[in-house]
């Protein structure tokens, strides 16, 4: 089990070699930018390739009219602020303080993973490939959710950008990918399973917000709900899914600010427990 550690890039480590340091530079960065370029490309352009049906990543959204077609603009302003705080979290890896270079390799392995992946599920999307485009988010959503419980008190420059953003994105995208691989316009059974499973986002961030009093999936998870809510209101205003998915963003942010202002003041404290001890390396940077 030793030796399956040390050639495991997933294990938990507390140190990494200047060699592991590198790779991860290196791997980061490119594996970033190709999830970055292939995500803004497919925004503007069609695939050309193939002989499936091809569209850009929101006329896929807009053409499919599910319960979960999100508004462009706010799914664009989710990736933007995802990306921003991405690139970061990838400077932390060249700081010239060893502990923060530490912290941002010990979750590198999962970060590479998931940049893949993405790249790997839009790729497949545009293409209309709804069942490998669901795989590949299924996977990611399991190599995501250990990130998340393994380092759940990592610095919040690093737990925002790479587990809990890329997480919310992940779970909800799961509805979003499926939602059209059963779409059909006149399925009443998916628009009531719609009503319902909606739900399970409140029930997600609800546990995060209570279990880890995370507020950083409290705001993602509320801006995603929007997206949906908007978009939702502007194809039907008579119909229920824009009213719980407002609802369900109200709840959202009103539980994120009641977390997030005493952490911001330092009247509280994110992720740790009361059976935690207080070490003050391994607790969140909330007052970086």
């Amino acid at each position: 089990m030793a030796n399956w550690n040390a050639y495991n890039p997933f294990s938990h480590r507390e140190s990494h070699s200047s060699g592991s340091i590198l790779t991860y530079k290196l791997l980061t960065l490119l594996t970033w930018l190709l999830s970055v370029v292939v995500s803004i490309f497919y925004v503007l352009n069609d695939p050309k390739d193939g002989h499936t049906i091809r569209r850009r990543i929101w006329d896929q959204n807009n053409m499919f009219r599910t319960a979960f077609t999100m508004n462009p603009v706010l799914g664009d302003i989710y990736w933007v602020i995802l990306f921003i705080l991405q690139f970061g979290y990838i400077t932390h890896l060249f700081s010239r303080t060893q502990d923060t270079v530490n912290h941002a390799a010990s979750v590198g392995s999962h970060f590479i993973a998931n940049n893949l992946l993405h790249f790997a599920f839009v790729m497949l999307f545009v293409r209309s490939h709804f069942i490998w485009a669901e795989i590949m988010l299924i996977i990611n959503f399991f190599n995501l959710s250990v990130l998340y419980f393994r380092h759940n008190t990592s610095p919040r420059f690093i737990h925002a950008p790479v587990a809990s953003g890329p997480l919310a994105w992940t779970f909800v995208a799961i509805y979003w990918n499926g939602a059209f691989m059963v779409y059909h316009p006149h399925n009443l059974v998916a628009r009531i399973f719609g009503n319902i499973f909606i739900w399970s986002i409140l029930a997600y961030g609800g546990f995060f917000i209570v279990a880890f009093k995370d507020y950083t999936m409290g705001f993602w998870l509320s801006l995603l709900a929007a997206a949906i809510g908007v978009a939702q209101f502007e194809h039907q205003v008579i119909a229920l899914q824009w009213i719980f998915a407002f609802v369900i963003m109200a709840i959202l942010f009103l539980a994120t600010v009641t977390i997030a202002v005493p952490a911001w003041t330092g009247r509280g404290q994110l992720w740790r427990r009361s059976d935690q001890p207080a070490d003050a390396e391994r607790a969140p940077l909330l007052n970086e």
